[in-house]
C-alpha cells in the first residue's frame, strides 16, 4: 500500500501541537505520542523560559503552561533555527494570543526581553567610536547599529513578580538598549527629548550633531534654544562614551 508520507506527517504534528483537537495517528502506541508530544513541548517550553525570564516569573505555572500550549498549537512557525523562535513568540502575542486574562504590559515586556536576546547575539559589530569628543558638536554622527532606542507604554524594565502595574501610566517609558564594545548589553532609561534626538539620528545615515540638536530646539520652539543646544550636546557625548552613537 502506497503511504502519503506528508498527509501522515501533518497528522502526527497536528496532535503534537494540539492533542485536544486532532486525534493520534491510528497506527501509534499512544504511549509514544505522548512520548513524543512531551519531548517537543518541553523543548519550546524550555526556550520561552531562558529567553522570557521575567515573564516567567510573573506567572504561576498553571498561566505559564497556558500560554506555552496556546503559542505551541496556535503559531505556525516560520523558521527552523531556534535562536528565532523568540520574535515568532512574539509574532503571537501581537497577532494570535487573544486572553482577556493577560496582562496589559505582556506584549511590551516580551518585546523588551527579546531586544536584549537579539543584541547579545546580533552578528554586527560595535564601531570604532569618537577620538575627540570635545568638537562633537561639528561632526557627523550616527547611531550604532548595535543601539536601539525604545518607547514604550509600561515601564518594563521594572516589572517584575513585585511589581504588576494595573494600568499604563500617564508618561511612557523610553529606553535605549545597547551593546558595548565589551559584547554586554545594557540599558539607559532616557527621556521624551533624547528620545526625539536618537530618532532624528535613526532616520538620517549620517547626520552633523549640530543640525540634530537645531531641528530638537526648533519642534520644542523653546525660548532659550541655546540651553537646548548645551544639554543636549551633553547628552550626545555621554552616548557616544556609552558608544550609544558613533562616528
Amino acid at each position: 500500500m502506497k503511504v502519503d508520507f506528508k498527509a501522515r506527517q501533518r497528522e502526527f504534528a497536528a496532535y503534537i501541537r494540539d492533542p485536544d483537537r486532532n486525534p493520534p495517528p491510528a497506527d501509534v502506541q499512544p504511549q509514544r505520542m505522548a512520548m513524543y508530544r512531551e519531548l517537543f513541548f518541553n523543548n519550546i517550553d524550555t526556550f520561552l523560559s531562558a529567553n522570557f525570564p521575567v515573564l516567567r516569573a510573573i506567572l504561576n505555572d498553571r498561566q505559564w503552561f497556558e500560554l506555552g500550549q496556546d503559542f505551541f498549537a496556535k503559531h505556525s512557525n516560520q523558521t527552523p533555527h531556534f535562536s528565532e523562535i523568540p520574535e515568532e513568540f512574539l509574532d503571537y502575542l501581537q497577532n494570535e494570543r487573544d486572553s482577556s486574562a493577560d496582562f496589559g504590559f505582556m506584549l511590551e515586556l516580551a518585546h523588551y526581553e527579546w531586544v536584549e536576546m537579539a543584541l547579545s547575539i546580533a552578528k554586527e559589530t560595535v564601531p570604532v567610536n569618537y577620538r575627540n569628543l570635545d568638537n562633537l558638536y561639528n561632526q557627523r554622527i550616527r547611531l550604532s547599529p548595535l543601539a536601539w532606542p525604545l518607547a514604550y507604554q509600561y515601564p518594563v524594565h521594572k516589572i517584575s513578580p513585585a511589581f504588576l502595574p494595573e494600568t499604563a501610566p500617564e508618561q511612557a517609558t523610553f529606553l535605549v538598549v545597547y551593546r558595548n564594545s565589551d559584547d554586554e548589553v545594557n540599558f539607559i532609561e532616557i527621556t521624551p527629548i533624547t528620545y526625539r534626538l536618537l530618532e532624528i539620528i535613526q532616520e538620517h545615515e549620517e547626520v552633523l550633531a549640530a543640525d540634530c540638536l537645531k531641528q530638537v530646539a526648533d519642534e520644542l520652539n523653546h525660548p532659550n534654544p541655546e540651553m537646548i543646544v548645551s544639554g543636549g550636546l551633553q547628552i550626545l557625548k555621554e552616548l557616544a562614551e556609552k558608544m550609544v552613537i558613533v562616528g
